[in-house]
């Protein structure tokens, strides 16, 4: 039943055909196999559509669907346990050998949509893929046609993460963000709680994380150094009660919760509001300001590992998962080589220098989590020092700390800034929101494979998936989250989930389409940089001419520009090939589809003696 063909097909009678000349099914990630049937006769849900739920723990997925149905479409379907005969959406789980978790089966006939998996989770992403069958446009009757699908993950952790640190943001929007991750069929959220800007997870033993470390008395402005402090007083924390309402949300998503604890380092926040925390004693503050500072924990002090062993007992029955995250990230050693207490413990440790310090800092709070019965995940820098070991390696400067430590025989989830970090531009930077810097197009994001070329097949099973971040120095709300996770989210759905020889770049931008249209149903305020027109300039100088080259990321846009610097219309010239200029222009680029014009404008100076 599950699987995986390299192929997708339309079935006309006994004939199989290619799926080119028939209707498609726009769904992302790409399933393993859609097999479209051309009878005429479409399954339509209406109101009057039962869902039968066979076993309850199925449940989460029909009240999902519901959800979904009523904010687009705005009706529900009735549920049963009982058997339907016709008119009904079937979920049910169905033991299968040798089938990995989160494979399931598709059926949409005539009369019955049935839903079939392994474990409650394929059901779940089963109900995500018919979410994508359905027409966009609303209805009182969605009709789609009848198909076969069978899909299966390529890895088992598909994760996506949030830096609530150096921004807050609300429970309402954490809920709907876990949404968006389970609309694209990813399992992990990883949830950054704190760092130097901002401590925001309650901890009862330690009242003045919440009173003081959750708060900063200014933020700067603009991109760093800044242009001056807004001196507004800003911040916020979850209590443990939210923290359990967010975990149990994302469990009935089938999303395991990461939570990331910085240590040694990013701890300006914490010693702020225990200053004994720290080497210097002080005095700290709760940085108004981004990057990296030399204020962090005391390597030689038992009372930091006693507060971070306290901390970590109040943070593991918030949290099921399995895996903790500790951070271990850009941790400067200057306090530590003046500090007399930690130049004691590398001599009683035998350490030849402040990396090994780090890696005696990591690997201790590691033998505490091991016997709570946890697993420690680190940034690639716990490497640094000796690896500590039993940890799971996040490989986040390109992928060498990765591939050092799948050669190690370790867990490694990769998650190079380039093309991983949606906190960097997607598009030219003077044409989109501030951001950090970098440049990660939509296309860089689906290109990515996340098992290195370099590993040979033993060592590559240790990579076990993928995930990108959202580091949020510059991203102060909601609407911009969205607009930074939108649509790279989709294209990393297709990198985690989807086997690589059933990749299509034009089949990505073409189904994206749909999917764009989805967003807007849903009120997603997401990128259209995908539109915005490319130019590549080729000069030739002794001839004194250029070639000019446009590209997008989109699939249906056409492009129209201009040489003289006005806006383009789509009166303007349309681009059907390069062409050359002989002079100097300030051409001007834009893309249209239907008469409207979808990104924004582009601008390039060619100049020729």
């Amino acid at each position: 039943m599950f699987r995986t063909l390299t192929k997708i097909v339309c079935m006309l009678g006994s004939v199989w055909l290619p799926m080119q000349g028939f209707s498609q099914l726009n769904i992302i990630p790409q399933p393993a196999e859609v097999i479209i049937s051309s009878a005429p006769d479409s399954f339509a849900i209406t109101s009057k559509t039962v869902l039968v739920v066979e076993q309850p723990e199925l449940q989460p997925s029909a009240d999902f669907f519901n959800n979904y149905l009523k904010e687009v479409y705005g009706f529900t379907l009735k549920t049963s346990k009982k058997a339907v005969a016709n008119n009904a959406i079937v979920l049910s789980r169905s033991k299968e050998d040798g089938s990995v978790s989160g494979a399931y089966h598709m059926s949409i006939g005539k009369e019955t949509i049935t839903i079939k998996a392994n474990d409650e989770s394929g059901v779940f992403y089963g109900m995500q893929t018919l979410v994508q069958v359905l027409p966009v446009q609303k209805s009182l009757s969605l009709n789609m046609p009848q198909a076969q699908i069978n899909d299966a993950p390529r890895y088992q952790y598909r994760g996506m993460h949030l830096d609530v640190a150096r921004h807050f943001y609300p429970v309402d929007f954490v809920k709907k963000y876990i949404d968006y991750l389970a609309l694209h069929k990813m399992n992990v959220f990883h949830w950054h709680l704190t760092d130097d800007q901002g401590w925001r997870i309650e901890i009862k033993k330690y009242p003045k994380l919440a009173e003081v470390a959750a708060y900063r008395d200014g933020t700067i402005i603009g991109h760093f150094p800044g242009t001056g402090n807004d001196g507004k007083r800003y911040g916020g924390f979850y209590t443990q009660k939210e923290i359990k309402e967010v975990v149990q949300y994302a469990a009935k998503r089938y999303i395991t919760i990461i939570p990331e604890i910085e240590m040694p380092g990013h701890a300006s926040a914490a010693l702020t509001a225990y200053p004994a925390l720290g080497c210097s004693g002080g005095p700290y503050k709760v940085q108004q300001t981004w990057g990296v500072f030399n204020e962090v924990y005391c390597a030689g002090n038992d009372s930091v590992f006693a507060f971070l062993q306290d901390v970590i007992d109040e943070v593991l029955p918030l949290f099921p998962s399995k895996v903790i995250h500790i951070g271990g990230d850009e941790c400067p050693k200057e306090s530590w080589k003046k500090c007399v207490r930690c130049q004691q413990r590398k001599k009683e440790n035998n350490l030849k220098d402040e990396h090994e310090l780090q890696s005696y800092f990591v690997q201790r709070m590691e033998k505490y989590l091991n016997s709570k019965g946890r697993t420690l995940m680190g940034w690639d820098e716990i490497l640094e020092g000796g690896l500590a070991p039993n940890a799971v390696v996040m490989s986040w400067r390109g992928e060498k700390g990765g591939i050092e430590a799948a050669k190690q025989k370790h867990e490694v989830i990769m998650t190079p800034n380039s093309p991983l970090y949606f906190d960097h531009y997607q598009g030219k930077a003077s044409e989109e929101p501030l951001a950090i810097g970098g440049y990660n197009t939509l296309e860089k994001v689906y290109a990515y494979n996340p098992t290195p070329k370099e590993l040979s097949a033993e060592e590559g099973v240790y990579i076990k998936g993928v995930q990108a971040n959202i580091w949020t120095e510059y991203i102060p709300t909601t609407q911009q989250v969205e607009y930074m996770l939108m649509p790279r989210l989709a294209a990393l759905s297709e990198v985690a989930w989807t086997q690589p020889s059933q990749k299509s770049w034009d089949g990505f931008k073409q189904r994206m389409e749909t999917q764009y249209q989805r967003y807007s149903a849903l009120g997603v305020n997401y990128a259209k940089s995908a539109y915005d027109v490319r130019p590549t300039v080729l000069l030739e100088t002794a001839a004194s001419k250029a070639t000019v080259t446009f590209a997008t990321d989109s699939y249906t846009s056409q492009i129209y520009y201009t040489l003289d610097g006005s806006e383009p219309t789509m009166n303007a010239k349309k681009y059907t090939k390069p062409f050359e200029v002989r002079k100097s222009v300030t051409i001007k680029a834009a893309s249209f589809n239907e008469g409207k014009q979808l990104g924004k404008t582009s601008s390039q100076q060619v100049i020729l003696n």
